[in-house]
């Protein structure tokens, strides 16, 4: 250890450190283990993977694995995902990349289980390449069915069968990778442009998810296919039925038929959809349900000074409309930014709003003086004086 001096820690409690060759002054990252498959690691040392960080040295002491290893820097896929920083091209390039590294290691005589896929062991680099870290939990595959005793892996990722359902096997990591592939899926907000993609890509998750490893993807190379093509429909009709295995024969042209007819149901009715339930996602549907209700009650209980009757009524409808106008604009529902000059030019929108900041303070109004004072003035008065026994009188506009 004498040989590399500790600069930071980089994560204390997984034993983590960065640290700086004495001979060539070069940064590393050096690893204790506790738990660890020495074979795994004297494979990957003479045999190095594209993807995965270079194997500088390593060497048991006092029980313990120390590995010193190349140093990524870069952004992990968890930090993307949370940010929601990511998009279908992002999704469909990192699953094709995380695909090539498993099947060089599963390729490999015996083949390397790595076991422990996560997003937080996935880093992609500035470059936008996604490598794969974190190789403790890993071992080398004997093709022996023996049930794993012990949970190696992080629940949640961890396939049924690393439960002591079964023995860990290559489609062990095609299991995890299907649950980084959906919950890649759950941070982009789905769109009418890309609900078939990602329809498709769902798809593939699920198969990858199955409970049983019979029916996952038999291969990472077929599961490979299956991702690069997911963006043409007609090919993928063939591929998500399956190519090679038992899973696919049975009923294929019925089962293709019907995912077909079903996608083109989804798509079209969600199309129509307001905005919160186009996802069909329950907890945004209630939520959405009583946003709308929210706004429903606060445009037709709204009081107006000198104002009575027929036209009370219609200024509260007008009100409501001018609501429902600005939702729907801002979350472009049927693509209706691509027909507003205004929300065209992100400039000209903030030029605008600025202008009339005078008359409520919000930088995000008014298209026009008329609308604005609707739309923003009347409501904002209603909330924050409104909501209470007695109802204030906000000034009619003329």
């Amino acid at each position: 250890m004498s040989d590399y001096k500790i600069i930071s820690a980089l994560n204390e409690e997984h034993k983590v450190y960065l640290v700086q060759s004495a001979l060539s002054g070069n940064i590393y990252v050096q690893k204790i283990l506790d738990v660890y498959n020495i074979r795994v690691y004297e494979y990957l040392y003479r045999n190095p993977v594209a993807g995965i960080p270079r194997i500088i040295n390593y060497y048991e002491d006092s029980n313990q694995l120390i590995v010193i290893e190349e140093y990524i820097s870069g952004t992990s896929l968890q930090e993307k995902i949370d940010n929601s920083d990511l998009s279908v091209s992002d999704i469909r390039s990192y699953m094709i990349m995380l695909c090539n590294i498993l099947e060089a290691l599963h390729s490999m005589t015996p083949p390397i289980i790595h076991r422990d896929i996560k997003p937080s062991n996935i880093i992609i680099t500035s470059y936008n390449y996604a490598m794969l870290l974190d190789f403790n939990a890993a071992k080398q595959f004997s093709g022996q069915h023996e049930s794993d005793t012990v949970l190696i892996g992080t629940p949640g990722y961890a396939a049924p069968e690393q439960y002591g359902f079964g023995s860990s096997s290559p489609k062990t990591d095609i299991y995890s990778i299907g649950v980084v592939l959906r919950e890649m899926l759950g941070s982009i907000t789905p769109v009418p442009d890309i609900a078939p993609i990602l329809h498709r890509l769902n798809l593939i998750a699920e198969r990858c998810t199955q409970m049983t490893p019979a029916a996952r993807y038999q291969s990472v190379a077929e599961l490979k296919n299956a991702v690069s093509q997911s963006y043409y429909p007609a090919q993928h009709s063939t591929s998500a039925a399956g190519n090679s295995s038992q899973y696919a024969h049975q009923n294929h042209d019925n089962a293709a038929n019907a995912d077909t007819a079903k996608r083109d149901i989804h798509d079209s009715a969600s199309r129509f959809l307001p905005p919160g339930f186009r996802t069909r996602t329950p907890w945004k549907m209630l939520l959405s349900s009583v946003a709308y209700l929210f706004i429903i009650w606060l445009c037709l209980t709204l009081e107006i000074e000198n104002t009575y009757g027929a036209k009370l009524w219609l200024e509260r409808i007008f009100c409501l409309g001018m609501f429902i106008f600005a939702i729907f604009c801002g979350f472009n529902y049927l693509n209706v930014q691509n027909i507003l000059p205004l929300c065209k030019s992100k400039n000209r929108f903030l030029h605008y709003g600025r202008h009339n900041t005078a008359r409520c303070g919000s930088d995000f109004c008014s298209i026009c003086d008329y609308v604005h004072y609707r739309v923003c003035c009347i409501p904002y008065k209603v909330i924050f004086y409104n909501y209470s026994v007695q109802k204030y009188a906000v000034p009619h506009i003329s």
